[in-house]
């Protein structure tokens, strides 16, 4: 059975993503232990609330060089919601910057939308080679709960194959909904809260660990 561990660093919905992952048939863990977070088949980092606390408690678990060294290794990573703003370098939230992790360049910043959070259910554009969202048709919803988003893609690759794969939303405007880059995989939304659709997209994954 394929081996997950979901990083425990005091923040995210750990249990359930804990009972999302076992329903797509994965072995979970949740633990903030380095060696098992090095050694399972697939790492997921959840995240909730401000940017800032999530950093600084994922950085206090060591979660950053786990990341780091699972990467260099290829070795999947999965972020969710806030566990995907912090792999990016920067996230200011009322006029304060917080350092990200740096895995990706960008910002993490407030949407301009009328209506904030942006919270509910609503579509994305998939690139057509997407893994993540293989066999979903282009109508279905996932269950966002956010102010803050990527709202620029900023990392370029003009090597043929390896382009990151970047999947996008629209509230107010368009943001970064989903990333497949390498071994480095996030979603904006919680697949752990999208029902059916969401376990499309964890089975998607783990078939890949």
């Amino acid at each position: 059975m394929t081996s997950v561990v979901i990083l425990d660093y005091g923040s995210g919905n750990l249990r359930s993503a804990e009972r999302a992952l076992r329903r797509v048939g994965a072995d979970v863990e949740v633990t903030s232990d380095r060696r098992a977070a090095l050694e399972a088949d697939g790492l997921v980092v959840p995240g909730v609330g401000a940017f800032a606390a999530c950093s600084e408690g994922l950085r206090s678990v060591g979660g950053d060089r786990i990341i780091g060294t699972r990467l260099a290794g290829g070795r999947p990573v999965l972020g969710i919601c806030v566990g995907m703003q912090v792999l990016f370098e920067r996230g200011v939230e009322h006029g304060e910057e917080a350092k990200g992790i740096g895995e990706w360049p960008g910002t993490v910043e407030r949407l301009n939308a009328d209506v904030l959070p942006h919270m509910g259910w609503n579509t994305v554009r998939a690139p057509a080679d997407s893994e993540l969202f293989a066999g979903l048709d282009n109508d279905t919803r996932f269950y966002f709960v956010h102010s803050y988003a990527v709202r620029r893609w900023e990392l370029e690759s003009d090597l043929p194959g390896v382009a990151p794969k970047v999947t996008t939303a629209h509230h107010g405007e368009d943001f970064v909904a989903a990333v497949e880059n390498g071994p480095l995989w996030a979603t904006q939304f919680h697949p752990e809260k999208s029902g059916d659709a969401g376990a499309h997209v964890l089975r998607n994954w783990v078939r890949t660990l």
